[in-house]
């Protein structure tokens, strides 16, 4: 029998939040500091199970570091260069994109001998983009199961030069050719086929590469990235991870719908994370925005419908769905294709849970149309081992009816506290 939950009916949204810091940036430092000069002091890393997939990898790969959980903090030593173990091993990623992408571009250099896996959705998850520009620039890589997916045996080989990769399915890939080509032994040019999807996820990994010491040239609108070979990634020293905003959109969308109002700390303006245009989204639909400081505090106001393109914030994109829910005409969001490619195929989770609980909802291949619901259903929603769908439905509650959620534990991927802050921002009728 399936674990599950069930949140009963909320009256009330209102409250301050201090969240985890982001996956994304989380990830990509720790992989940063391993290769880098010097130590690095991580302050508020994410503790999740993305995460400790990544801290894994990198042990077992020799790099030393010490975690303090309570702190949220870890202390990372560099080996100033690539990664490299003499001996065969096998790491395994679970469903980390966010370790799996970048650590198979970072082990493409040195003449390793190591195979990449993970669990069953992560041996779904397409990769032969990424394997075939590594593959171009010299790097030796094999399909051990399915051809064009995970598990990978790789073997080094990777010298750079010029280089293609198809923009379309994750941003993931392109980023992680950016954070190995200047480990790379000639200057690399990287030309992007197609279109670029979650182009702010890019600007996040060539910030964070900025931090580190690295530059990143861009020409012709984000189509050509040149990086010279032969180059070290130096230690910030320290470095303070913002909270996630992917995480925060859920928060945020509560008060929106049912505030009162919700204040969240460690928020920047300026914020290097892509999903920061949520914020903006929120203001379109009708909600009040305050900044104080680093500080975002949303209030409930009355809710429009919105049509929008949400190729450059496809996590954030979900919370906008379940904002369609509680608007006063239809939320429709399209050039959304890769949530088909992501932890479930999230435009038939969506689409089917939310039918469930009495949606009107219409799916196509990269769109999704939600129209406001009129009578809420109780329903119990599948949340297909993705944080995200568990996340999103948890709005339901707001409803005035509850909602029950097979699998919650799934929220460990990237916010293993999520049921706790959404219940203290909640305020319940006594009659219940």
């Amino acid at each position: 029998m399936q674990n599950s939950i069930t949140l009963k009916p909320v009256n009330y949204i209102n409250g301050e939040l201090n969240l985890p810091g982001s996956k994304s940036i989380s990830n990509r430092v720790l992989l940063l500091s391993a290769l880098s000069s010097g130590q690095t002091v991580i302050k508020n890393l994410l503790y999740s199970d993305d995460v400790k997939y990544m801290l894994n990898a990198l042990s077992q790969l020799g790099i030393k570091y010490h975690l303090n959980k309570n702190k949220m903090e870890c202390i990372i030593q560099g080996v100033s260069g690539s990664l490299y173990v003499k001996k065969k091993i096998t790491l395994y990623l679970g469903n980390a994109g966010t370790a799996m992408r970048p650590l198979l571009a970072a082990l493409s250099l040195k003449n390793n001998q190591i195979i990449l896996t993970g669990d069953t959705r992560m041996q779904e998850r397409p990769i032969s983009h990424l394997v075939e520009s590594l593959r171009l620039g010299g790097a030796i890589i094999d399909y051990t199961n399915k051809i064009g997916y995970p598990p990978l045996y790789i073997q080094g080989g990777f010298k750079g030069g010029e280089i293609t990769v198809d923009g379309t399915i994750s941003s993931q890939f392109l980023s992680s050719l950016l954070m190995l080509a200047p480990l790379a032994e000639l200057d690399t040019t990287i030309i992007i086929k197609d279109i670029l999807v979650s182009q702010p996820y890019i600007n996040l990994t060539i910030k964070l590469m900025e931090n580190f010491g690295i530059t990143v040239k861009i020409s012709d609108n984000y189509k050509y990235f040149y990086i010279k070979g032969n180059q070290k990634y130096i230690s910030p020293k320290d470095y303070l991870v913002e909270s996630d905003i992917s995480s925060s959109t859920y928060f945020l969308a509560a008060a929106a719908i049912k505030g009162g109002h919700v204040k969240i700390n460690n928020i920047k303006k300026n914020s290097i994370q892509g999903d920061i245009a949520f914020i903006n989204v929120l203001e379109r639909m009708g909600a009040t925005i305050i900044w104080k400081g680093n500080s975002l505090i949303c209030k409930r106001n009355n809710l429009f419908g919105i049509t929008m393109d949400c190729n450059h914030i496809p996590d954030a994109a979900m919370t906008i769905a379940m904002l369609g829910l509680f608007s006063d005409q239809l939320v429709y969001i399209k050039n959304i294709y890769n949530w088909r490619v992501k932890e479930t195929d999230r435009l038939y989770a969506m689409t089917t849970e939310l039918r469930k609980i009495g949606a009107n909802v219409q799916e196509g291949k990269d769109f999704i149309v939600i129209h406001p619901v009129k009578k809420f259903l109780h329903a119990t929603i599948d949340t297909y081992n993705d944080h995200r769908i568990a996340m999103c439905f948890s709005l339901i509650a707001l409803s005035g009816v509850p909602v029950t959620l097979l699998n919650p534990t799934c929220v460990n991927k990237t916010f293993p506290s999520f049921f706790e802050k959404f219940h203290s921002i909640c305020q319940y009728s006594k009659n219940l």
